[in-house]
C-alpha cells in the first residue's frame, strides 16, 4: 500500500512541476516547443505549434528500438534534430513535461543542441 501512495505523491509532484513550466513556455510556428516524455521503457519528444495546436514533428525510440538511458537518449535526440531540420526548425523552447533536468532529460537536451538545435 505504501509503493502505491508513493508512486502516486511522485506523480503528483511532477504534475505540480509540469503546470508551473507550462505556464511559461508557448510555441509557435516560428519556434515551437519540443515536449520531452519518458516512461520507463519508451522516450517521446514532440514539436508543438500551440497557436494552432498541430504537431510539426515526432519521434519514439519504441519504432527505434531502443530502451530509456542516456546513450539512447541522445541516438533519439539525433534522430529528431535530423527530422526538424527537415521540417526546416533550428530553433526550439524545450519542454521537459515536469521532469527534473537530470540524466535522460539533459542527455536528450544536450544532443539536440550538439546536433545543431538551439534551444
Amino acid at each position: 500500500m505504501s509503493r502505491a501512495k508513493d508512486l502516486a505523491k511522485k506523480n503528483s509532484l511532477r504534475i505540480k512541476r509540469k503546470k508551473r513550466v507550462r505556464g511559461n513556455i508557448f510555441g509557435t510556428a516560428e519556434l515551437p516547443r519540443v515536449s520531452f516524455f519518458k516512461s520507463n521503457k519508451y522516450i517521446s519528444a514532440q514539436a508543438i505549434n500551440d497557436v494552432e495546436g498541430t504537431t510539426l514533428a515526432s519521434i519514439n525510440s519504441q519504432t527505434m528500438n531502443l530502451n530509456v538511458n542516456k546513450e539512447n537518449a541522445g541516438k533519439v535526440a539525433a534522430a529528431f534534430a535530423e527530422t526538424l531540420k527537415a521540417a526546416g526548425i533550428d530553433t526550439v523552447v524545450f519542454d521537459r513535461n515536469g521532469y527534473l533536468y537530470h540524466g535522460v532529460v539533459a542527455a536528450f537536451a544536450d544532443a539536440l543542441r550538439d546536433n545543431g538545435i538551439k534551444l
